[in-house]
């Protein structure tokens, strides 16, 4: 079997950022697609996010894509990533890192304000989540901020680009 693209980067060198992952063309639809790798903390040097954490990054995250005004239309997918390092943000149109700072940006400020308690979270009741009782605000809260101080607010041009 061919090996995928994101196989190919190097983890042991990759930091926190946005990257974009594959730009693609669907074969059926002929629609042009970005997928992003939004990576929150370093692989195999850093601890992983609990699925906890993650679980309800991904409710707020995917809610607030989904509902914003601009982006909303874009946006195909937006969830973890297995190895709970960061998420996958898959969006119509083909886009650089750069363009997707703002909204990204946007939506771990909502996800680090939200001012809801456990039970205020997006799609997290029993009827509406196939494993509600699997979230924690207070630590997606604090991914939220770590990624937003540590890498949003000071991106550069090596964080938005894969390393060699």
């Amino acid at each position: 079997m061919e090996q995928i693209a994101s196989f190919t980067v190097n983890h042991l060198s990759l930091e926190p950022g946005v990257y974009v992952s594959r730009v693609d063309q669907d074969p059926q639809t002929k629609a042009i697609v970005t997928t992003f790798d939004i990576r929150l903390t370093c692989p195999n040097r850093e601890p992983v996010m609990s699925t906890a954490a993650c679980h309800t990054l991904e409710h707020l995250g995917a809610t607030y894509l989904r509902n914003d005004p601009v982006w909303s239309k874009q946006v195909i997918y937006f969830g973890p990533m297995g190895c709970r390092t960061g998420f996958y943000l898959v969006l119509f149109g083909s886009f650089a890192a750069a363009d997707v700072i703002e909204p990204i940006t946007r939506t771990f400020e909502f996800v680090r304000d939200f001012s809801g308690g456990q039970a205020d979270i997006p799609g997290a009741r029993v009827d509406e989540c196939g494993n509600y009782l699997d979230h924690n605000l207070a630590m997606a809260q604090w991914h939220a901020k770590r990624f937003l101080d540590e890498t949003l607010y000071c991106i550069d041009a090596a964080h938005m680009t894969y390393p060699a």
